[in-house]
C-alpha cells in the first residue's frame, strides 16, 4: 500500500511542506508516518493529500467543537471535512513579561479547562502564572499548579511564509507525566506569533497525551 505518489514518510513530508508549509522536524515525521500508514492498512487504498492533511489536523490541531475547522488550519484550506472534537486545554490569553531584575521571565496564562472528559465534563476558565527563563519554561511552571508535568525535549518552530504578516508553526516533543508513567509525544502550534504557537505546541502535546 502505497502512502502517496512518493511513498513513505519523505513523500509525506514533502507534501505537507509544498502544500502546506510546514517543515515537520525528522522524529515528528516517524511519529505521523505511523499515523497515516495506520490509515492506510485499515482502509486499504492509497492515501492522498487531502487524506494526509486531514489525518495531520485530526492529531495535532485540537478542534473546539465537533463539525469545526481544527485550530490553525491554513486560510483557504478545501479540505475542513467534520472533525470530532477533542482537547482538553484551550489556550485564551497569554501575558509575557520580565522579572524585576530583568533575568527571567513571567508568563500569565488563561486557559480553558474542559476536564478529563472532554464534551462532558463542565469546562472551566483557570488563570495561571510561572516564572522560568523563556516564555516555554514559564509556561511548564505556570500548568504544573494543575498537575500536569512537561518537559521539553526538543523544539523547533519557522515562519510559514515570506511575508510580514506570516503565521508561524511550532513543533515540540514533551515528555509527559511523573516518573512512573511518561509518555513521550509531539505537539504542533499555529500562530501569527511565535511564542503563542509554541504554548499552543506545549497544549497540543498535553491534549494529545490524554486523548
Amino acid at each position: 500500500i502505497r502512502v502517496n505518489s512518493q511513498s513513505g514518510k519523505g513523500g509525506m513530508a514533502y507534501l505537507l511542506k509544498t502544500n502546506h508549509n510546514l517543515d515537520l522536524p525528522k522524529r515528528l515525521q516517524v511519529e505521523f508516518d505511523k499515523i497515516v500508514q495506520k490509515y492506510a492498512d485499515e482502509t486499504k487504498k492509497e492515501v492522498k493529500d487531502a487524506d494526509i492533511w486531514r489525518l495531520f489536523k485530526d492529531e495535532y490541531l485540537p478542534v473546539e467543537e465537533t463539525g469545526a475547522t481544527a485550530a490553525g488550519a491554513i486560510v483557504g484550506d478545501s479540505h475542513d471535512e467534520t472533525l470530532e472534537q477533542w482537547g482538553r486545554l484551550k489556550l485564551l490569553k497569554v501575558q509575557v513579561s520580565s522579572g524585576e531584575d530583568g533575568s527571567d521571565t513571567v508568563l500569565k496564562a488563561r486557559l480553558l479547562d474542559r476536564g478529563v472528559n472532554v464534551g462532558v465534563d463542565e469546562p472551566v476558565e483557570r488563570e495561571l502564572m510561572g516564572v522560568g527563563n523563556g516564555p516555554i519554561a514559564a509556561f511548564i511552571n505556570a500548568i504544573a499548579a494543575i498537575d500536569i508535568n512537561v518537559s521539553v525535549m526538543d523544539y523547533v518552530e519557522h515562519t510559514m511564509t515570506a511575508s510580514t504578516d506570516a503565521m508561524a508553526a511550532s513543533y515540540v516533543e514533551c515528555e509527559i507525566g511523573d516518573e512512573a508513567d511518561t509518555t513521550v509525544i509531539w505537539g504542533v502550534g499555529i500562530d501569527s506569533s511565535i511564542i503563542t504557537s509554541s504554548l499552543k505546541a506545549i497544549i497540543s502535546a498535553i491534549n494529545r497525551s490524554m486523548r
